[in-house]
């Protein structure tokens, strides 16, 4: 059996855990633990090759018109 979310539920199983975390353990650290979870996850898409640094950092280079 295979689980599919859609990005609408994927959103509100996110927000659910997010008021979880505040309740459960105060609003800084439902910020820490976002954050925890934006590193880990920038760490496995650059892991899984669908990240690219290099790409990312010659477009910030890249002067603006």
């Amino acid at each position: 059996m295979k689980l599919s979310l859609d990005l609408k539920q994927f959103a509100a199983v996110f927000g659910f855990a997010f008021v979880v975390a505040w309740i459960a353990f105060g609003f800084g650290n439902a910020i820490l633990c976002l954050l925890g979870a934006a590193v880990f996850y920038a760490t496995a898409a650059v892991a899984q090759g669908e990240l690219d640094l290099g790409d990312i950092q010659n477009r910030l280079r890249q002067p603006t018109p």
